[in-house]
């Protein structure tokens, strides 16, 4: 089931706004067109990334974990749709070495949490979520709906 985005309050904002900032390819150890990469345990928000890409934090106990190999296996046959939408996956799957990021969103297990272009949370879903779900809840936002338009 999805969830609703947090809402949009000035403390809401300010709090999205800390946690969200864009990683760029070089400091998460990747090439700039690669669009499945590493959460780095240091990685602060991701402020480097907005405007930009639609970031997808995938939170996992391990990179074995059932639920996120689904995801995963998901998102790489739908990996044209991905590029298309600007998204990056990026995957935290270390919760011995929490990364602030993580710290923030606090998963119990497995986690995917949307950010939009803006860096703000709108999507967070705690089981697998289907590229379709996922791409109907970008696909109502203005941002997209203007890029899809020129």
């Amino acid at each position: 089931m999805l969830r609703r985005p947090f809402p949009l309050t000035a403390v809401g904002l300010a709090a999205a706004a800390t946690l969200v900032a864009p990683i760029t390819g070089q400091a998460a150890g990747q090439t700039a067109g690669e669009i499945f990469r590493p959460l780095p345990a240091e990685q602060r928000d991701l402020q480097d990334m907005r405007w930009d890409k639609r970031p997808v934090l995938l939170f996992a106990p391990s990179e074995s974990d059932a639920t996120y190999s689904q995801q995963m296996a998901l998102f790489r046959q739908a990996e044209a749709e991905l590029r298309d939408r600007d998204i990056v996956v990026l995957s935290d799957l270390r919760p011995d070495q929490p990364s602030p990021l993580r710290q923030g969103f606090s998963p119990g297990g497995f986690k995917l949490v949307l950010v939009g272009k803006d860096g703000g949370v709108k999507l967070e879903e705690d089981a697998v979520l289907y590229p379709e779900q996922l791409f109907a809840v970008i696909d109502r936002m203005p941002m997209r709906r203007n890029e899809m338009n020129d």
